[in-house]
């Protein structure tokens, strides 16, 4: 089922905009986590479930024979969507609901995948707690994040600032969310990740987090 429902943030300049700009690093990102992808998504079989692909950017990386729900609201990364599925041979279904409402059975998905994207969802708790519902027992939450950088320093002073502005321009992107701690508390038997900083993103969007929760 597709429904064409946007989210508060999407309008349609800042929704091309983002897509377009997206593509445009999609390379230097390749570069950047692309081995760090591939390692993750190595083992992915069965359904899995992408919250937020954008224009695509990890079907690069994914295993042949997946079943993969594409779970995303922007109506202005679709194009780019269905063509990165046709162009690496992805069994898509592009679902336009928010990740707040997923609608999936319970216990009915093998993997979970989501790269910079919680920080733009409105309510991350309730969507992590729909990625915790429709992952089967054992099932994987694989994340890349960025998270934002301890209280006191001078980036989360800076990331607290621009906050409302950035969030303005990408698509309800929070530079100051402490997305490391929501996954913590979302119920799953275990959760590791490692923190990084990328060498490619603007600081405001500094530092990084890479994981697996395990439910």
């Amino acid at each position: 089922m597709q429904c064409q429902c946007k989210t508060p943030e999407s309008n349609p300049l800042r929704g091309r905009f983002n897509s377009w700009l997206l593509e445009k690093f999609e390379d230097a990102f390749h570069e950047e986590v692309g081995e760090r992808k591939a390692q993750l998504f190595a083992n992915l079989k069965g359904s899995v479930v992408e919250v937020g692909p954008g224009n695509g950017v990890n079907f690069r990386y994914y295993p042949k024979d997946l079943s993969v729900k594409a779970i995303e609201p922007n109506p202005y990364m679709h194009e780019r969507l269905k063509e990165s599925a046709q162009t690496h041979s992805v069994d898509m279904e592009l679902i336009s609901t928010s990740a707040e409402v997923l609608e999936l059975d319970d216990a009915s998905i093998d993997a979970v995948i989501c790269t910079l994207v919680m920080c733009t969802i409105p309510n991350p708790e309730v969507a992590l707690a729909e990625v915790h519902r429709v992952l089967k027992p054992g099932g994987h939450f694989i994340f890349i994040e960025h998270v934002a950088a301890p209280k006191g320093s001078g980036l989360r002073v800076a990331q607290d600032l621009l906050q409302r502005p950035w969030r303005w321009l990408f698509e309800g992107c929070h530079t100051n969310r402490e997305t490391a701690r929501l996954i913590e508390a979302a119920g799953f038997d275990k959760v590791e990740y490692e923190a990084f900083k990328s060498k490619i993103m603007p600081p405001p969007i500094l530092p990084q987090i890479v994981g697996v929760a395990i439910k």
